[in-house]
């Protein structure tokens, strides 16, 4: 089945390179980020795990746990990491998850269920595991986004959309197109012309269903 926005994520219990999890327990009450990648080693994908490693400190400001899955065994993560932070000249602190299973990748949508891994695999038998789930709090599916091998992922964009979403969580808040962290708001149809100058103050009326606001602090 599917897994779409709003749906509960997987929860499960996997190896990586620093130990043992369980996902939920390991999310606990803030903001998480699952990267799936195909095989460790990859060219593309050592440059995106570097890219996540050298933002630490932005997932930390915004109180968000990030973690790693790639279809190998725990020690070629620990060996690739050594590789990933070779080029970022950063430390992977993050969790990467050991999928020689599948499980993990099956469980959110990204392989169908009779996949397998043959023997003298490539990437391309598992090009798919290249996907980014951001979580909510209420451990639920917020935002995906899924990329072919071919194209590295835009972590600028990644950070974009987790600002987004952690401004509009549980508030009758959007975003517009190309919004970036301070710019204004479109308030929610739930809450009519009165209640959102009440709410938010400043009110610009573009159109009667199109209102903008300074995006609160």
């Amino acid at each position: 089945m599917a897994l779409r926005i709003n749906d509960l994520v997987p929860d499960f219990s996997a190896e990586t390179d620093q130990g043992p999890l369980h996902f939920h327990d390991w999310i606990g009450s803030g903001w998480a980020i699952l990267f799936s990648h195909p095989k460790d080693f990859t060219p593309v994908c050592t440059t995106e795990f570097g890219a996540v490693a050298q933002l630490a400190d932005q997932w930390a400001s915004r109180g968000t746990k990030v973690i790693g899955v790639s279809v190998d065994n725990a020690d070629s993560h620990t060996r690739w990491k050594a590789d990933i932070e070779k080029v970022c000249s950063a430390k992977a602190g993050f969790p990467i998850i050991a999928d020689e299973s599948l499980a993990v990748s099956k469980a959110f949508d990204m392989l169908p269920a009779e996949a397998y891994l043959p023997d003298g695999r490539t990437a391309a038998d598992t090009a798919t595991v290249r996907s980014v789930f951001i979580i909510g709090p209420d451990k639920k599916l917020k935002l995906s986004m899924t990329y072919p091998m071919s194209v590295g992922r835009n972590f600028a964009e990644v950070l974009r959309a987790l600002d987004a979403l952690q401004l509009t969580y549980n508030v009758p808040l959007a975003t517009p197109a190309n919004w970036s962290a301070g710019q204004d708001v479109i308030v929610a149809l739930a809450l009519n012309d009165d209640q959102a100058r009440e709410k938010y103050g400043s009110l610009e009326i573009k159109l009667p269903y199109l209102r903008t606001t300074p995006a609160p602090k």
